[in-house]
């Protein structure tokens, strides 16, 4: 099992969802330790030891007390289930992450649940001290056993927290996608980030999306600039921030912001070469509150689609060299009194569209090899992509969720790891 390496976790469900295999979420009445496949069905159940803060102990108890039947409710779940192997930190951490959805409302079951820990150990304290012996005769004696007072939860948790506890417990978005609600917002207001593509170099564009992460890096200067990595629904795409931009919105680039972005699409690398990713040179980037969304009407209308560069074959150097006066003006609003800094006309697309490192694992389950990977990509944080081919046919590659410094020291480490032939820079 690999749901202890958050890392190789991502990978297996990407893998999933290219197979149109659909990932489900944790179930306290179907899932087991590890994850199962639903039986007659193209899914796949969560383990339940793949959520942070759920052992394997109290999963196992879980499955113990199940062979006696399915879970009814909330309440029978803490009659059978012994509190000695089942603590606070599994209830909160199965709850957030869907464990008990089909017993109860997440924040209902969060704001009760201090009320449900102590009748479970009250209840399971007086069972083994021969208590409930004194109605052993009784025929009917569901009807006075003690039961839990649910009351319902005076602030209900907005959708967007409930898919932040998802990612931070499962490691991903399981029960909907936090972009759902912008749907007619981005169709109208953006293109799309899978039409992100080389065809479009040199093209103005707007796209919109969740910050998923942001890398911030110190140019030559001393001025930050930042990377920024955004997802829709459709796919993923990078944002590069200069320096005069960074300064005016740098401290409100932070993950899980939804952010729309006007600027230039790039496809070359350091050598005016075009390549097979676009990037965005940002020109301005606005940050959508709960507030537009709400107070958005639509038009109907969607965004039209960038259309190809005439000059999308060309291999010159210039025409990076050329976009580094034009891609990274500040914003319209900016006061033209304010000096443009030269840190902004320092970096050009091609100085920060850096190669893909591909990395070649011959053998996907050597977990060694893996683990050994990740630490030493770990020493050698950069703003190259990293790739993982996988398999000895290279027939499946999928992009790591961080990015290296692709230097000598961090090819050296891979090298030992892998082998002289596993590790290319293109």
């Amino acid at each position: 099992s690999d749901q202890d390496d958050i890392d190789r976790l991502a990978i297996e469900i990407t893998e999933c969802k290219h197979m149109g295999i659909t990932v489900l979420s944790p179930d306290v009445n179907e899932s087991f330790v590890e994850f199962a496949v639903v039986p007659g069905k193209k899914e796949i159940r969560f383990g339940m030891a793949a959520v942070k803060g759920v052992g394997v102990a109290a999963v196992e108890e879980i499955l113990r007390a199940r062979e006696g039947g399915k879970f009814a409710s909330v309440e029978d779940f803490a009659r059978r289930v012994s509190t000695s192997k089942f603590n606070k930190k599994a209830w909160e951490s199965l709850i957030k992450s869907g464990g008990f959805d089909k017993l109860g409302d997440r924040s209902d079951l969060l704001f009760n649940l201090e009320t449900v820990q102590a009748f479970a150990s009250k209840l399971q304290k007086e069972t083994l001290s021969g208590q409930t012996d004194l109605f052993g005769g009784l025929s009917d004696i569901a009807d006075i056993q003690p039961s839990v007072a649910m009351q319902s939860a005076p602030v209900k948790h907005t959708d967007k927290e409930r898919l932040t506890w998802e990612r931070e417990l499962l490691g991903l978005y399981i029960s909907a996608h936090p972009l759902d609600n912008y749907d007619a917002y981005f169709e109208e207001q953006t293109i799309s980030l899978n039409q992100l593509t080389p065809e479009a170099d040199g093209k103005k564009a707007t796209i919109g999306g969740l910050i998923s992460t942001v890398r911030t890096i110190i140019t030559k200067t001393g001025t930050k600039m930042a990377f920024v990595g955004i997802e829709d629904k459709t796919g993923e795409g990078e944002v590069i921030v200069f320096p005069n931009l960074y300064e005016q919105i740098g401290a409100k680039l932070v993950q899980d912001e939804v952010i729309r972005a006007t600027g230039k699409i790039s496809a070359r690398d350091r050598d005016g070469n075009l390549g097979t990713d676009a990037k965005m040179i940002a020109d301005n980037i606005q940050f959508v509150t709960d507030q537009e969304l709400r107070d958005y009407e639509s038009t109907g209308r969607r965004m039209e689609k960038p259309k190809p560069s005439g000059k999308v074959k060309a291999t010159r150097v210039a025409s990076a060299k050329s976009t580094k006066h034009s891609s990274v003006s500040a914003p319209a609003s900016t006061p033209p009194s304010k000096p443009v800094m030269t840190a902004t006309h320092s970096h050009s697309v091609a100085e920060v569209s850096l190669k893909k490192l591909f990395v070649h694992i011959k053998d996907p389950d050597n977990h060694d090899a893996l683990l050994a990977l990740k630490q030493a990509c770990s020493q050698f944080i950069g703003p190259t992509d990293i790739v993982l081919v996988l398999g000895a046919t290279k027939k499946s590659a999928i992009k790591l969720p961080f990015r290296v410094e692709a230097n000598d020291a961090l090819f050296a480490a891979l090298v030992k790891i892998l082998g002289e032939d596993a590790v290319v820079l293109k």
